[in-house]
């Protein structure tokens, strides 16, 4: 199992805190002395989260946020009460997500619940903490969780908000490969800008968590699995297990700006960490560009003017 190195003095933000991979996260990077703030939508699940992990590690520090990832409103109200706590970020976790409702759903703001949850709140939410993440000392990251369902993405930029055929699979395929491009383009700006940032993604192969069942159920009236998932011939991991690519994107000396992590198994479904391979649509730097700019515009959200270092 990855050992998670000493976090003491970094602040770190975990977005979907509050189960599965998030918590998992939250509770690792804790128990190695981070400062973690449990961003969730229901708060009330986040301090039974908290109230979990802080007996099995009665010294972590933990603190729960409210955030939703679906309204920008609340995005913007997050990012301003961090920066009014006048302190950095170290550390950014994209981890909160939504997989394949089975009829098409809308954000507060009018976007396809898929990509709004998935990929435009956390654009939205990374332009907002850059400034915080930028002060910080050492080696902030942002690291943004992909899918292996990225691999039979495409971005349709002619109806990115599928109003039209509506696919639960493809549009979870669509938002997750974006998080990709966004994290791969981000990379690139840091670069650019001589920034001391790094922006790396992971996936965690096929894990077992709610998020087969959580997105696939809304509104039916029993609980329903997304497609493809409860196969039994699949091999699957434990969140333990499935949590690692993101620590070792967030933590390890081994993970630099502009990598991408999952499992190394079969079909890289489960297995130790290693680097994920990238298929063409997934090195499309252009896609990437035009993908970053069309975030830009429907989020109202951007780069900051200048950098701060």
């Amino acid at each position: 199992m990855y050992q998670v190195p000493d976090q003491t003095g970094r602040r770190v933000v975990v977005t979907g805190a509050n189960s599965g991979t998030g918590k998992e996260a939250a509770k690792r990077l804790g128990a190695a002395g981070a400062h973690v703030i449990m961003a969730v939508r229901t708060p009330e699940k986040g301090e039974q989260a908290k109230t979990e992990i802080l007996a099995a590690h009665p010294y972590a520090a933990m603190e729960v946020r409210r955030i939703d990832l679906a309204d920008l409103a609340s995005v913007r109200d997050f990012a301003d009460g961090l920066a009014g706590d006048g302190l950095p970020v170290d550390l950014l976790l994209n981890n909160a997500g939504v997989m394949m409702p089975p009829a098409r759903m809308t954000t507060a703001d009018d976007f396809e619940l898929q990509l709004g949850s998935n990929f435009l709140g956390p654009f939205a939410l990374t332009m907002r903490l850059l400034p915080l993440l930028l002060v910080a000392e050492g080696s902030p990251r942002i690291v943004t969780m992909a899918s292996g369902m990225a691999n039979f993405g495409r971005i349709r930029f002619d109806d990115p908000q599928w109003t039209r055929r509506y696919s639960p699979t493809r549009a979870y395929a669509q938002s997750k490969l974006a998080d990709l491009l966004f994290a791969r383009h981000l990379a690139r700006v840091a670069t650019q800008h001589g920034w001391h940032i790094a922006s790396i993604a992971a996936h965690p192969g096929y894990t077992r968590t709610n998020l087969q069942t959580a997105g696939a159920s809304l509104g039916r009236d029993k609980p329903r699995r997304a497609p493809g998932t409860g196969l039994p011939l699949l091999p699957s991991q434990a969140v333990e297990q499935g949590t690692e690519p993101m620590l070792y994107a967030a933590t390890s000396v081994d993970a630099v700006n502009g990598g991408y992590f999952g499992p190394s198994g079969f079909m890289e479904l489960v297995g130790p960490t290693r680097a994920a391979r990238l298929n063409r649509r997934m090195r499309d730097d252009a896609t990437g560009a035009r993908l970053w700019a069309l975030a830009e515009e429907l989020t109202d959200t951007h780069l900051p003017e200048r950098s701060i270092r």
